[in-house]
């Protein structure tokens, strides 16, 4: 995010930039690092608190299934809600959503379906994590964001942790086609279990002429 943020700025402008933080049952350290860059680039942070609305919303569910979501469930509606919040902002100032996924995310599907997946462009979806971080270098980001250990603060462990794998393991696959063996096995059924993420949702297929989209390519 801190390196979109930075691109952002560099080619649209402070004034046409806009963050927000949408705390969520989260760490207080990630709002503050929100704040440290939207400062040091100078750009406007807006913040909506989705503490309460998440609680709500999962007490009703829970009320009428008669039973408790599932913890995974719990972890992936704040992404949705999250994304939700962006849309509904940016619809009113009619801008952009910006993703913020990596290939190592992307191609292991560490990300939420209809949540941190979901924007209308993403400058850093074909770099992987080590290329992120030498990007954020470049750009100016802040030492201690670049050196804090990814998590999506909301399990309470970090992203490898979760996963079982490293980054560098997921890009060594990536570029080299190798890498720890017992490693490679979990990073492929990962990849294949969620090849639902990167591709168009199922269709039944009717075949039919359809002039306006042959007309309008």
């Amino acid at each position: 995010m801190q390196q979109l943020l930075h691109l952002q700025q560099k080619r649209f402008g402070n004034e046409n930039v806009l963050t927000v933080a949408m705390p969520c049952q989260s760490n207080k350290e990630d709002l503050e690092d929100a704040k440290l860059v939207s400062e040091t680039f100078g750009v406007k942070l807006l913040e909506i608190n989705l503490t309460d609305t998440y609680e709500k919303l999962e007490d009703e569910i829970n009320y009428v299934l008669k039973e408790d979501l599932s913890q995974e469930s719990k972890i992936n509606i704040k992404p949705r809600l999250r994304m939700t919040t962006l849309y509904g902002v940016a619809q009113t100032y009619n801008y952009l959503v910006m993703g913020t996924g990596n290939l190592c995310e992307i191609m292991v599907g560490y990300t939420t379906k209809w949540g941190d997946s979901a924007s209308d462009i993403n400058p850093i979806a074909n770099f992987t994590v080590e290329e992120v971080i030498k990007i954020g270098k470049i750009l100016g980001v802040p030492e201690s964001i670049i050196e804090k250990n990814p998590s999506d603060g909301l399990s309470g462990k970090s992203d490898e942790e979760k996963m079982g794998v490293t980054y560098k393991e997921i890009a060594e696959y990536i570029e080299n086609g190798k890498t720890e063996s017992t490693k490679m096995k979990k990073i492929e059924n990962m990849y294949m279990k969620s090849k639902h993420k990167r591709e168009k949702i199922p269709t039944y297929n009717v075949n039919r002429k359809n002039y306006l989209k042959e007309r309008n390519k």
